[in-house]
């Protein structure tokens, strides 16, 4: 009997690298996730950021540092009439209602900022309505204020800019 040796085995010939397989079709590549220390950092930027544009968004909506807003009264004693929750003016005064143009003018006389009657309430037969300018330039020495187009009344930068203006029709 023949007896035959097995031949030592042969390493098998490495194989070739495997190619890449290509994304599945509407599926986005792997991503790599951010570290703890990379992820703090953008949300701090992040919180920052809109931090910074809301304050930025509400410096700017109503007066600015060279403006204040010209706050009051305004009160109709004649010719009242119930509106709603509110009040307004009837027969020759018909033009005085929320949302009545009011006009604010600069020591020279020219418009330095205009707004609008605002919420009315009626007390004892007087209709009186929040007055609220925007933008009014600081630094006059006297402002002239005028509802519809009533006639102007004067007011001292003093009392322009602390909330002091009280007028009456009627």
């Amino acid at each position: 009997m023949i007896e035959s040796t097995p031949e030592p085995a042969q390493p098998a010939a490495p194989l070739p690298p495997r190619p890449a397989e290509p994304p599945v079709p509407g599926q986005p590549p792997a991503r790599a996730r951010l570290t703890p220390l990379a992820a703090g950092i953008l949300g701090t930027v992040i919180g920052a950021s809109a931090v910074g544009a809301v304050w930025a968004g509400t410096a700017f909506s109503h007066s600015g540092p060279g403006t204040f807003t010209l706050t009051g009264t305004f009160s109709l004693t004649d010719e009242v009439v119930s509106a709603g929750d509110g009040c307004r003016g009837g027969s020759g005064y018909d033009d005085i209602a929320e949302g009545t143009s009011v006009t604010v003018y600069d020591a020279a006389g020219d418009v330095a900022a205009t707004g609008h009657l605002g919420t009315s309430t009626q007390e004892s037969g007087i209709c009186l309505f929040d007055v609220s300018v925007d933008g009014v330039p600081r630094g006059e020495k006297f402002y002239q204020v005028e509802v519809s187009h009533r006639g102007k009344v004067q007011l001292t930068q003093k009392e322009a800019e602390g909330g002091e203006f009280d007028a009456s029709l009627g």
